[in-house]
């Protein structure tokens, strides 16, 4: 990311505390950061000084009257140069009106609250954007280049049927549901299949619906009008709304209560939303995608979820394979990994000695892709060689098995690992007394994973 040491960045938003956490955010990032909260000073500004990349807020506390601030301050700074590159920062409700700003001339959006990674890396796509301008490069659109199914690394028969079924699915209107635990890339998935669909250039929006609480649900999914409650000062448009011709994807659906499930079914099935103080129906046109690391089928014949709810989020069922069973993967998303936090922490991209790749081989990962990738993180950042090495790369507590920390059992690593996985679930399913609902949690399997263990190892 060299491009980055270089760029000189204008950030323009009228709260203090967004200016202040982008220039703690890029400035060890970037040659310099210029700060403005006055949308009026900008013109001048740009007058004066030159800016590789502007971040443009869309809303401001201003006298204008322009229906959207943010669009109007976009169209004058084109106006002055038409190859200005301009990221603008919006709200879940204005996703709708970014979008528009895109065919207006801007070269992305993000949206509040923002992760730091993907923020930084729309700016390093905005400044290689505009280095292949300068060089003549054209790429086949002015958009940025979002995560595709590509980003899914892996090479195991695992995982080629997981992307074997997102090239089947993607195309169609098909209404999906993922399942897989924690860390095994549920979201990268849902944006591949965006990304594949004739939806790719309309919005993805996000939701961890598990985060929401009872009184925030309706809100936040379905908007609300100016007055329909305390603090709302103004008109806010719902995900779904924000979402309207794109992606929806609703993350941990499989964590909602009975109350919120039946106001999710409801607009489903008539395809509209109500917001909160409106009795005026908005129709909705959105791609649900859904994701949950939670047994959703035990859960429904616990009456625990709602039944008629699955049938309407799951057309179509991809279940992601947990890292232990992506055989031959590990080595190859480490050296993915390593090589992006390498350029990251400005530092060389180190090789991997044999004895670390058994280490890493070996863990049985019950954090999966998310726990190698801080690991890897961790290794780069505290290795004293180029060159990592086994005690580079620890687990935390919550990254050991269950099995591990219960009992004292330290595997024979001169064993095949085969014959280390057939030990330590016979030793896990004798301590749980032949329970295999027990057994399955503490080793992280599900059932159905631990039947097909035992068969294998014809236990």
């Amino acid at each position: 990311m060299a491009q980055l040491k270089i760029a000189r960045v204008l950030v323009v938003d009228d709260e203090t505390d967004v200016l202040f956490a982008f220039k703690m955010l890029l400035k060890p990032e970037v040659k310099e950061v210029v700060t403005e909260k006055n949308p009026d000073n900008l013109l001048a500004l740009l007058a004066r000084e030159q800016f590789d990349v502007i971040f443009l807020d869309m809303n401001f506390k201003s006298a204008l009257n322009t229906g959207n601030e943010g669009l109007f301050w976009l169209s004058q700074i084109l106006e002055k140069d038409k190859e200005a590159t301009v990221i603008l920062i919006t709200a879940y409700g204005d996703v709708a009106l970014a979008v528009k700003s895109l065919k207006m001339g801007a070269f992305d959006f993000i949206i509040k609250p923002w992760h730091n990674e993907k923020l930084l890396e729309t700016l390093h796509n905005a400044l290689e954007h505009k280095q292949q301008k300068k060089r003549g490069v054209h790429s086949p659109s002015s958009a940025p280049k979002t995560a595709d199914a590509n980003a899914i690394l892996g090479k195991s028969e695992a995982l080629q049927e997981v992307l074997r079924k997102i090239e089947k699915i993607a195309p169609t209107e098909a209404n999906v549901l993922i399942l897989g635990e924690n860390g095994t890339g549920k979201e990268l998935v849902a944006r591949a299949l965006h990304q594949k669909s004739f939806r790719a250039n309309k919005p993805f929006v996000s939701v961890d619906i598990a985060a929401l609480t009872e009184t925030l649900f309706e809100s936040e999914l379905f908007g609300y009008k100016k007055g329909a409650f305390t603090d709302a000062r103004e008109d806010r448009a719902g995900r779904f709304e924000a979402a309207n011709g794109g992606t929806l994807f609703l993350d941990e659906i499989g964590n909602i209560s009975p109350a919120m499930q039946a106001k999710l079914l409801t607009v489903l099935q008539n395809r509209q939303v109500i917001p909160l103080g409106s009795n005026t129906p908005i129709p909705v046109d959105i791609r649900l995608v859904s994701a949950t690391n939670e047994p959703i089928y035990e859960l429904a014949a616990r009456n625990q979820f709602r039944q008629d709810l699955i049938y309407r989020i799951n057309t179509i069922e991809i279940t992601l394979p947990p890292l232990r069973e992506r055989h031959g993967d590990v080595e190859l998303l480490a050296r993915h990994f390593a090589r992006y936090y390498a350029a990251k922490n400005h530092k060389p991209v180190p090789e991997f000695s044999e004895a670390a790749l058994r280490k890493l081989n070996n863990h049985s990962w019950p954090g999966n892709i998310r726990e190698l990738q801080h690991a890897v993180e961790r290794a780069i950042i505290m290795a004293e060689t180029n060159v990592l090495q086994p005690d580079d790369f620890s687990f935390s507590a919550m990254e050991v098995p269950a099995a591990q920390q219960a009992t004292a059992f330290v595997p024979d690593i001169s064993l095949p690992l085969i014959e280390i996985e057939r030990e330590t679930i016979i030793r896990v399913i004798e301590k749980n007394k032949g329970n295999i609902s027990k057994s399955a949690k503490e080793l992280g399997l599900t059932r159905t994973a631990l039947y097909r263990r035992l068969n294998k190892h014809d236990i």
